[in-house]
């Protein structure tokens, strides 16, 4: 017997009242099998219908009653056949009656137990409308007590999804509530779940269509000290369900071959690079790590040497407030701490643990490993989980936290900062605020649109359903996307045209516009003016220079350098790309690297212009991507460089287009206040005046000299 096989039952309303949402749920079904025949093969499927004209079961013939449930499809082993059945579900003329059905499903899950070792599982799909006919004997109530105490004795479980479309809530209230108590004693009395669903969406993701069965990744004590440890389970809460693995197939396989595999197999063989035909043989290789320009050889034993091999352990470092722990800290999958089952004492302590963490709003910093001799150790952080239900005993959430290495501090600059001209005003921020109201998926009052446990993921259903239809049509195309799945994909067409309005007035508060690209590179900047909190914006003086709103970031090309051409331009694409982020610190030093040699080659100042505009854009880009010490350093550097190789008209000529360094008003990570920058830009010009001085000076010595003479 395979692990982890498993018995379902699909137990099926086919009613008048069901008509309309029946080809959504022969969907579901047919989904559930299509994944079972790739994941779980050998799990077996049967098949009830109720609410049909006719009536087909077994305790129908062997005690009676039992009226209008058909059994479809006897309890066997998956195939293409059930699938195809799925999608042709017969339409019923009666009102259907659940208990029964769900009597008769148990009634085969039993009887199969009887013979056959598997998880038994029954499956019921009904919008509950309809009323369940009194039992012969004692109340309703009464009834489901029986079967839920028969269903808990032989360990089988059940999922109830309840349908209840906009059209369903019309019916008899009465009948509704009395069904729906029903339900709750079922979830109450056995391992039931309930789950309500209105959209065809929520149907699609509410019917648990993969069994995976929960396995503990460490089994051990809590240790808070040396001397008090609490035993714990720990599983996983949450898993990435991933694409499903796509292997290579070999044609070369005999078409006689029933038991062919089609398998490819890959070997791999180390060559000399200066002998390429002798093969390496595995006892003479040796790891090789990258050190710089070498490589370092380090053999087996000397790299088991250097393992860190902690032992298994789950330790509590501290306590601190949950406010100090980000959400966006969590790394990787959550899992789940509980009490070791049956052991009474740890379920005390850990429930005392939780509920003290709750009341005072702390949570843990734990040291795990997972397994003995584990090479990574991880840090996380537990969450108390005080439960509401008196049979499920509290427990903790975990999530990993990242190191100091881990974390991507990426800064990005603060919209106060732009000038006045690229906020939006009250008009455009009061329609922008209209749209994101009406495109909201969980308004206030309302059921949240697409629940996150109700919503599957469409890349992979759209995979099995392609996949179904190509195991049965090799050649067969990709059908279009399903109306169903285009509802999670794209914004719903009726709430688009109900809220014209409310576009048109956000397209009407915007003015677009074609952003031509401009021959010369120019910039506006913007400062402080002195003395007063208002900001000002300064222009370029150069009438050659035109002022632009914004820089604009363009990476059609991947341009690796700045190059001598256009390097305004060539230093804007290099910051615009973010597929690495050597980029941006690269681009900024290739602009350094610019300006110094347009400056140091200039004759009579021929490219002072050039210097100026790569100047102003190495200014904007350090301000925009947080760098302001940068731009800063390299602003005093190439002063003194200046003044050292007799360039002092370069820097009046920056003094005069006020270019000075940044402040602490346009990049928070400056560390350089207004009343500094402003005294940079006087220096330049005592520095000139020195100059003058020292010139008259000389030319005074130089005609004494000469008189003299």
């Amino acid at each position: 017997m395979a692990r982890n096989k498993e018995a379902v039952v699909l137990v099926i309303d086919v009613g008048p009242s069901m008509h309309s949402v029946l080809p959504e749920i022969e969907k579901v079904c047919s989904l559930l099998i299509q994944k079972k025949l790739v994941f779980s093969r050998y799990d077996e499927v049967g098949f009830v219908l109720f609410g049909t004209a006719d009536t087909k079961n077994e305790l129908k013939e062997e005690i009676g009653g039992y009226e209008h449930v058909t059994v479809l499809r006897n309890i066997k082993v998956v195939d293409e056949d059930l699938v195809d059945a799925l999608q042709k579900l017969p339409r019923g003329s009666v009102p259907g009656d659940f208990l029964d059905a769900i009597v008769v499903g148990t009634d085969m899950l039993i009887k199969y137990g009887q013979t056959n070792k598997a998880k038994r599982r029954l499956c019921l799909i009904t919008n509950a409308v309809s009323r369940i006919k009194d039992p012969f004997e004692g109340t309703k109530e009464d009834q489901v007590n029986t079967i839920a105490t028969q269903m808990t004795a032989q360990g089988i479980k059940m999922d109830c999804v309840i349908v209840r479309m906009k059209q369903d809530r019309e019916t008899n209230r009465s009948i509704m509530e009395e069904n729906d108590f029903l339900m709750s004693v079922f979830s109450n009395k056995s391992s039931s779940k309930v789950v309500y669903v209105e959209s065809p969406t929520s149907l699609l993701g509410a019917l648990r269509t993969r069994n995976i069965s929960p396995v503990t990744i460490y089994r051990g004590d809590l240790e808070i000290s040396a001397q008090l440890k609490i035993k714990v389970w720990v599983y996983k809460k949450t898993s990435e369900e991933k694409f499903p693995t796509l292997k290579k197939y070999s044609e070369r396989t005999p078409s006689t071959d029933k038991f062919g595999a089609h398998d490819i197999k890959v070997e791999y063989e180390n060559k000399i690079i200066e002998d390429p035909n002798k093969v390496v043989p595995p006892e003479q290789r040796i790891k090789g790590f990258q050190y710089g320009p070498q490589v370092v050889p380090i053999s087996s034993a000397e790299l088991e040497a250097v393992k860190f091999k902690p032992e298994k352990s789950v330790k509590i470092l501290g306590f601190t407030d949950s406010s100090n722990i980000m959400r966006h800290y969590y790394l990787k999958d959550v899992n789940i701490f509980i009490a070791e089952p049956g052991n009474k004492n740890a379920i005390l302590a850990l429930s005392a643990l939780a509920r003290a963490m709750k009341e005072m709003n702390k949570v843990a910093i734990v040291r795990c490993v997972w397994r003995q001799g584990q090479g990574n150790v991880v840090v996380g952080v537990l969450t108390p989980n005080v439960s509401d239900k008196d049979n499920t005993p509290d427990s903790f959430y975990f999530n990993i936290l990242p190191f100091a290495e881990d974390v991507r501090d990426f800064q990005f600059p603060s919209f106060s900062n732009l000038p006045s001209s690229m906020q939006p005003n009250e008009k455009q921020q009061d329609a922008a605020d209209k749209l994101v109201q009406m495109l909201d998926l969980a308004p206030p009052g309302k059921q949240e649109v697409l629940p996150p446990d109700f919503t599957p993921n469409p890349v992979l259903e759209r995979y099995y359903r392609y996949l179904n239809l190509k195991s049965k049509h090799p050649d067969a195309a990709v059908p279009p996307l399903d109306e169903t799945l285009r509802k999670i994909t794209e914004p719903d067409v009726e709430l688009l045209s109900q809220n014209k309005s409310i576009i048109e007035e956000l397209r009407r508060s915007f003015e677009l516009k074609d952003n031509p690209k401009l021959k010369k590179s120019a910039r506006r900047i913007k400062e402080r003016s002195s003395g007063s909190d208002e900001e000002r914006e300064v222009f370029n003086k150069d009438a050659d220079v035109k002022a632009i709103d914004s820089m604009k970031f363009s990476a059609k090309t991947e341009v690796e350098k700045v190059g001598d051409v256009n390097p305004v331009k060539d230093f804007e694409e290099m910051l615009s790309r973010r597929d690495n982020p050597k980029w941006i610190s690269k681009a900024i030093q290739d602009m350094k690297n610019r300006i110094f040699d347009l400056v140091e080659n200039s004759c009579d100042g021929d490219t002072f212009h050039k210097a100026l505009q790569c100047l102003v854009a190495l200014r904007k880009g350090c301000i925009l991507e947080q760098e302001p010490k940068q731009f800063n350093d390299f602003l005093c550097h190439l002063s003194k460089f200046c003044q050292e190789k007799d360039l002092r008209s370069f820097c009046l000529y920056l003094t005069s287009h006020e270019i000075t360094l940044i402040t602490k008003a346009e990049a928070p990570d400056s560390e350089i206040s207004e009343h500094e920058a402003r005294s940079f830009m006087v220096k330049p010009e005592l520095d000139s005046q020195n100059m003058k001085s020292e010139a008259k000076a000389e030319d005074d010595i130089m005609s004494i000299y000469l008189g003299g003479k």
